[in-house]
């Protein structure tokens, strides 16, 4: 639409790719079968639609079709693995391991256990958001019987070091999850090489249609019986997660992990080009803006800063006709308060308060990040000509904003 501003909050959602909508369209009207019936045709069709949408998202992470399980979406395949494995392995251990900043999905999860008599340990971070392998080493006990490490943070855009982490794990019989929403297809991501035995997966965030996701599951988890369902009524998805199958929300993931398989490499370094550039100038030119998150390892997409001297609210109102971008997760929209992610790190409130994410994507333009950037600098510019705390800054005095 004319006029419309420009989008740069791509870790919130993303749009469907055309090539993802043309995919899906047919299975709305003319291939409208039920994947579960199989004594006709129509039902046939869709089940066929359906195993191959799973070849095509396994593929993506290197995991074997039958390790997949097609979900709503990463929030239900978080608590899938969380309450399925405390239900299957409670007389194992109750213990699991996780960091202050996962998703809620995962945290409220744990949270929820905890409530039933679960000893949950939540990993500090650095002030550049990553945990230290050497802490979860720490963390796991002979009661420990998950572990959940996120891939890409979805506000800070910091990569865990999951290799060694998976190493870990697996060294001590410990179940390892990794919720991966964010990242799969920018970042490298293989389940056999980082040792992950269970994976959360997002369509929505990668070009694909909201509402579906799936949960990779490694056969030894499966065939050991090392997670409960928690959906139950037809035994669908192996019995993992009973319902009636999403088929067109399916074709298209399998058609967005398809694209991202193809396509993701090179999109991810002209995104961290375009992330590079816009953070230079607005590290260069506006004083007092600091990077929430370490440089490197990082989402390509993800630049999350905050602007000293600034009310955090007026500064996003003032961008909305220009850019849409926020000032933390979605997940996390309903809760007020500074972010949780920005205060395991260490941020200082003011400083989280004034913070912004910026999310570039597949459509994002180096003429958009240039006028996002001419657009950031005008606006914080000019609030700050308003502020007091500034103009005390600017003579010379001490002030803590």
């Amino acid at each position: 639409m004319a006029g419309a501003p420009i989008y740069m909050d791509h870790h919130a959602t993303t749009p469907v790719d055309e090539r993802v909508l043309a995919a899906m369209v047919p299975y709305f009207v003319e291939q409208f079968g039920n994947a579960a019936s199989r004594a006709h045709g129509h039902g046939r069709a869709a089940r066929d639609a359906v195993e191959l949408a799973r070849n095509e998202v396994a593929g993506l992470i290197g995991a074997k079709p039958g390790e997949l399980i097609f979900t709503s979406g990463a929030t239900e395949s978080d608590n899938l693995t969380i309450h399925g494995v405390a239900k299957a392995r409670e007389a194992d251990g109750k213990h699991i391991v996780t960091v202050r900043t996962e998703h809620r999905a995962v945290l409220d999860s744990c949270a929820a256990l905890e409530r039933e008599g679960w000893e949950v340990t939540r990993l500090e971070v650095s002030p550049e958001g990553l945990v230290a392998p050497e802490a979860v080493a720490d963390a796991l006990t002979d009661q420990t019987v998950l572990l959940s490490v996120m891939l890409a943070n979805n506000e800070v855009g910091v990569v865990q070091p999951l290799a060694e982490i998976g190493g870990l794990a697996r060294a001590r019989g410990v179940l390892f999850h990794c919720d991966a929403a964010q990242g799969v297809g920018y970042l490298p991501f293989s389940v056999e090489d980082l040792q992950v035995d269970l994976a959360s997966l997002s369509a929505h965030k990668m070009y694909g249609p909201k509402g579906v996701g799936a949960l990779y599951v490694r056969q030894h988890v499966q065939t050991r019986g090392m997670l409960a369902a928690q959906m139950h009524g037809g035994g669908h998805e192996g019995g993992l997660r009973s319902g009636t199958l999403n088929v067109p929300g399916i074709v298209g993931f399998g058609a967005a992990a398809t694209i991202m398989q193809k396509e993701g490499e090179t999109e991810a370094a002209r995104l961290a080009s375009l992330r590079d550039a816009m953070s230079s100038r607005l590290l260069g030119e506006l004083e007092e803006v600091h990077l929430n998150g370490a440089a490197s390892p990082r989402h390509p997409g993800n630049l999350n800063l905050s602007f000293g001297y600034v009310d955090g609210p007026r500064l996003l109102l003032e961008l909305s006709g220009v850019v849409s971008v926020s000032s933390g997760a979605a997940c996390s929209s309903a809760v007020e308060g500074p972010s949780y992610v920005l205060e395991a790190m260490g941020v200082p409130k003011a400083q989280s308060a004034a913070s912004v994410r910026f999310g570039l994507g597949r459509h994002t333009t180096e003429a958009e990040v240039d006028m996002v950037a001419d657009a950031v600098v005008e606006t914080v510019s000019r609030l700050r000509e308003r502020s007091p705390l500034w103009a005390r800054r600017s003579s010379g005095k001490p002030v803590d904003w």
